[in-house]
């Protein structure tokens, strides 16, 4: 079974819980700087975005009742992977770095708002 949560107007899911039998599959949509009104957090401050990112990524996994070494694989979108650095910095502070997830980072031309430098996907096995 397929749950779908907080599916925004539009017209997609923040992130979707599939039922395993024995653990659920929690996939993430691409996480980006937006507060809750959609204003860019951080205009121009990669950090600062990472750091949005990541927190909201953690609490979405632990509102499916898990952690974030519950995490198994990241998808990074980056404008500018000169960034990485700093990026890897923010992320280690947030993944369990004795058993990382899966990764791959890609650099992009840009996303819905150029403001944005950064965008993360996650997917996240949780046992029930």
């Amino acid at each position: 079974m397929v749950n779908f949560k907080d599916i925004s107007p539009a017209g997609y899911s923040k992130y979707v819980e599939v039922d395993l039998g024995v653990s659920k599959m929690i996939i993430l949509s691409g996480q980006v700087a937006f507060d809750a009104d959609g204003n860019t957090v951080g205009k121009d401050n990669f950090e600062q975005q990472a750091e949005h990112i990541f927190s909201g990524i953690k609490q979405i996994v632990e509102k499916a009742g898990g952690n974030m070494n519950n995490v198994v694989k990241l998808t990074n979108y980056l404008t500018d992977v000169s960034n990485l650095p700093v990026f890897k910095k923010v992320r280690d502070k947030y993944i369990n770095l004795a058993t990382p997830p899966a990764s791959t980072t890609l650099e992009v031309s840009r996303f819905v708002k150029d403001e944005l430098l950064l965008e993360v996907e996650a997917i996240a096995i949780i046992n029930k």
